[in-house]
């Protein structure tokens, strides 16, 4: 314990550290992340880290799908549900069948169940890189969407196909009339009890007296509390945590008050940053013993880099016919929904760009390590090693290959351009301002007309809402005109969340102004 305590203690001091090269270099820190826990297993005399396959599902990927789940626009996910749908559904069979079939005929010994098996590992998108490579260039809110939206489902679909790979390798067999029950149990079940719990969870907060410590500290172990149930009766804990997140994101605002929306904002994005070091560096430390794992069974490295190399391929491939299929698709039955370029080669190209976007990261490297060392009669697992080795080749691959080229690409090709208007997002988000500022000002006159009249405090709340202007001295502000300013702040979140309902109106607006008033009222609650 005394050798492992410091190891990780400097295993967060290195993550922190790569993330500000990153910011430095201008690129995005999962790509130096799995660069340093590949360098990081060449170091000698560093303790072998094991974890148990059991918990790494269980430590990992809940806080992850619910902090995703929490940060993803709703809204944006119903206008767009029948693309991420597909990507997120047929696009993953699809790819995971195309690994299987590729694996099953290049790599010797390898079974269809395995290839699906390394299938569902590897065909999920990461979100986490997606997003952190993709706020250096500018994508439409649209393309945004789909991807947050794709990379969220992805994860329960291709987790879905591993859990049944996993139960046929080590069953020797499945059954399709047993299999379509228990995924539709999975699938919904996971869903159902997902919502119940987070129903169960809003209530508490609401009626419970916490506060901000108490109730960022219950928003970390309720995705934990979600996952173990929906696991205990053999549903899928990520649809549970997935789902129950989205429903509590949507109601953030009635059960979370401002400092813990506030506070929790930055404990969330704290702790999911050190998880996502953690699961590369993990990796990197088990590596040795996974080269010398498959070097006991007598395949050489450049042979296993090779498999690696060819899955890389082959999901690449798999991912960018899907997106013209995508396209011909929405062009022949939703042409009206169907994105217009300004020329035919633009058009051509931006399904291109969206197969490219296909970054593996956590969740596969989580699935991965996830793999039983053995059976339960003993026997060892088939082929785990070099699951675990071509898993990281094609997380490296593709976050350094399709993660440096990509905003070089999609600043060269000029496709996602023409979908950008920046002077009409400009004027979309001023709008919503100066549409505040009027109810604002409007729900001031109405309710404490009377009131305002030769009252000092009164009139300095109106000349603030009429020129921005803010008095130099704080001691105005009495009970009265601080009970004012909160009803007013209320009034404001009620107005952006009706607001919010048109779907013309850019939610990631929404949610900035939100945040600003929530800035606004914890400055009251220290004058």
């Amino acid at each position: 314990m005394h050798t492992f305590f410091p190891l990780i203690l400097a295993m967060i001091a290195v993550i922190v550290l790569l993330n500000m090269w990153a910011a430095r270099l201008r690129i995005a820190y999962p790509i130096l992340l799995v660069i340093g826990g590949l360098l990081i297993s060449f170091i000698p005399g560093l303790p072998v880290v094991r974890i148990n396959p059991d918990l790494i599902f269980f430590i990992f990927l809940p806080p992850l799908l619910f902090e995703a789940s929490w940060s993803i626009s709703f809204k944006e996910m119903k206008k767009w549900w029948r693309i991420i749908g597909s990507f997120a559904f047929l696009v993953v069979f699809f790819t995971a069948l195309s690994v299987a079939l590729a694996a099953n005929y290049f790599i010797p010994g390898f079974t269809i169940a395995l290839g699906f098996l390394l299938g569902g590992i590897v065909s999920p998108p990461d979100a986490v890189s997606t997003g952190a490579i993709t706020k250096f260039v500018k994508i439409p809110k649209s393309t945004s969407a789909i991807l947050e939206g794709e990379s969220l489902l992805n994860d329960a679909s291709s987790l879905i196909i591993f859990r049944f790979a996993l139960v046929t390798v080590g069953t020797g067999q499945f059954i399709w009339h047993e299999a379509t029950l228990s995924f539709l149990w999975m699938v919904v079940g996971g869903a159902g009890i997902g919502l119940v719990l987070a129903w169960l969870f809003v209530q508490a907060h609401k009626r419970l007296p916490t506060d901000a410590a108490s109730d960022i500290t219950l928003t970390l172990i309720e995705p934990y509390i979600m996952y173990w149930i929906a696991e205990q009766v053999h549903s899928s804990g990520v649809m549970a945590v997935v789902c129950g997140g989205l429903f509590m994101s949507a109601r953030r605002l009635i059960f979370l008050n401002s400092t813990s929306r506030i506070r929790g904002y930055s404990v969330w994005e704290s702790f999911v940053f050190i998880l996502n070091g953690t699961v590369f560096f993990i990796i990197g430390l088990e590596l040795p013993e996974i080269v010398e794992g498959l070097r006991s069974k007598g395949i050489p490295l450049r042979t296993a880099i090779g498999y690696g190399v060819l899955v890389t391929v082959v999901l690449v491939a798999a991912r960018i016919v899907s997106s013209y299929a995508a396209m011909m698709a929405t062009l022949i039955f939703r042409p009206n929904v169907a994105p217009r370029a300004t020329s035919r080669r633009r058009q051509l190209l931006m399904p291109l760009l969206l197969g490219w976007t296909g970054m593996r990261g956590v969740v596969s490297l989580a699935a991965a390590l996830s793999i039983p060392v053995a059976f339960d009669n003993g026997m060892a697992f088939p082929y785990r090693n070099l699951i675990l080795f071509i898993t990281f080749v094609v997380i490296l691959l593709t976050l350094v290959v399709q993660g440096l080229t990509l905003p070089y690409f999609i600043e060269k090709s000029g496709s996602f351009r023409a979908f950008i208007n920046e002077e009409k997002e400009k004027s979309a988000r001023q709008k919503m301002k100066q549409d505040l500022k009027q109810h604002t000002y409007q729900f001031l006159k109405h309710k404490y007309d009377n009131e305002l009249k030769g009252h000092a405090g009164m009139d300095l709340i109106m000349k603030h809402w009429e020129d921005k202007t803010k008095a130099a001295d704080d001691s105005w502000m009495s009970d009265k005109t601080k009970a004012v300013f909160y009803e007013l702040l209320e009034s404001q979140r009620q107005f952006l969340t009706e607001l919010n309902k048109d779907p013309a109106v850019n939610e990631e607006f929404i949610r900035q102004q939100l945040y600003q008033i929530d800035l606004e009222e914890e400055r009251l609650r220290v004058i």
